[in-house]
């Protein structure tokens, strides 16, 4: 698994709200359309009004790289520019272990319990 975890800034909180807004329907085709695609989530910050959290989860690096050559991708890249993009920071992240957050008993834990 791969997760791309970020935040995209811009300069008011009407643009933001635009990118949120226009973004939704290519938010929508990459997680219909791209095989690996696990979640693709371009959000409202709710305590930063300038701020878009990003939270993409994939596969693997080769449905990561096919996004990366997908129209879906260069047509974000590309509303997101023109709506007004100030500052970004996105970085990928490769997982090798999962487990739940919460024991069976319901407590959650920062320490990972399972085997894996």
């Amino acid at each position: 698994m791969i997760i791309i975890a970020g935040r995209i800034e811009f300069a008011t909180t009407e643009q933001r709200d635009n990118a949120c807004e226009i973004s939704a329907p290519l938010q929508q085709a990459t997680r219909n359309d791209e095989p690996g695609c696990r979640a693709y989530c371009f959000a409202a910050d709710p305590c930063d009004p300038t701020i878009m959290q990003v939270y993409e989860l994939w596969d693997d690096e080769a449905s990561l790289a096919a996004h990366f050559l997908h129209d879906n991708y260069f047509n974000m890249r590309t509303l997101l520019g023109e709506a007004g993009i100030v500052g970004a920071d996105n970085n990928k992240f490769r997982c090798d272990l999962k487990e739940p957050v919460y024991d069976d008993t319901g407590v959650a834990k920062a320490n990972f319990f399972t085997e894996s």
